[in-house]
């Protein structure tokens, strides 16, 4: 396998590019989200990112070209969802990544980005999971400076805390993201879990007899055969269902057969602060203190 390549780090002035590969976005949030950019970065869009199409920002066709013009711009230093919600999948397999290996850039995002984030370790590129440009539209002073310093010094060591759920230490590249768009790209044949790795999980909006029919499958699967450690961020949300089970109940339970060490309650996902997580590099869980740590580890 080929080293991994790490984008350079944003610099003020650097050029950000705004798309809207997946579902509509709420205008005002994204706009203040890109003049908070504007204020140290030079941001770009297409003012074209504003249609609909039903619970897409817009065809797949116009879609799928803005997010390669995005990808070939060779002024572009990062390329920033609008927002996530549902289409990246249905555009993805279209598009040569390997570009973004021969001019490595950021892809920031979360939620359905899960799909760019599966496409850059495809092909050996370090992504940033991270609030979309309609989540910088909230005004979360943490946030932000979070979002700032992981993208500007993205190797600078981190600690994100959460609880132990099952004890025991792992190291190895840290990759995962979305369950449910995770599913899909394995359903799909678009993404595997590397062996050694260590799995970020986070969901929102599931009922948990669909977050055990999907941790089940990967499993039963083996798509997570190869997983050194799991940690687990926000499942916002996520019910219990008509089953009454709650999901945690059921995270545990799925999660205990694989027999590596878990980390739960990690800030990252759909709540606040959705702290960003350098996706591709070296992390290390410490289950024992319920911690993952990120950056340039000793």
């Amino acid at each position: 396998m080929a080293p991994l390549v790490i984008p350079p780090p944003l610099r003020p002035g650097a050029t950000v590019r705004v798309i809207a590969p997946a579902s509509p976005f709420d205008r005002t949030l994204a706009l203040c989200g890109m003049a908070f950019l504007g204020e140290r970065y030079r941001v770009e869009l297409d003012w074209r990112i504003f249609e609909r199409d039903g619970f897409l920002a817009g065809s797949d066709r116009r879609r799928r070209e803005e997010l390669e013009s995005a990808l070939q711009a060779p002024h572009v230093a990062a390329v920033l969802a609008a927002r996530g919600g549902y289409g990246i999948t249905r555009i993805a397999s279209e598009i040569d990544f390997r570009v973004l290996r021969e001019a490595p850039k950021w892809l920031i995002g979360f939620s359905d980005v899960t799909a760019l984030h599966v496409e850059a370790q495809a092909v050996g590129v370090a992504s940033m999971h991270a609030h979309h440009a309609a989540g910088l539209g909230r005004g979360d002073a943490h946030a932000r400076e979070r979002w700032i310093a992981a993208l500007e010094e993205p190797l600078l060591p981190r600690t994100l805390r959460g609880k132990a759920l099952r004890p025991g230490r792992a190291r190895g590249p840290l990759v995962g993201g979305n369950l449910t768009v995770l599913f899909t790209c394995a359903v799909t044949g678009r993404w595997r879990m590397p062996k050694g790795a260590i799995l970020a999980l986070e969901d929102v909006t599931e009922a948990s007899y669909r977050i055990d029919r999907m941790l089940s499958a990967l499993r039963l699967g083996g798509h997570l055969s190869g997983v050194a450690g799991v940690a687990l961020g926000g499942f916002t949300d996520c019910t219990p269902g008509i089953y009454r089970v709650p999901v945690e109940q059921v995270l545990a339970r799925e999660l205990e057969a694989l027999g590596v060490p878990v980390v739960t309650g990690l800030p990252f996902g759909h709540d606040l602060p959705n702290d960003p997580l350098l996706l591709g590099a070296e992390a290390e869980l410490d289950a024992d203190e319920g911690l993952l740590r990120l950056g340039a580890l000793a």
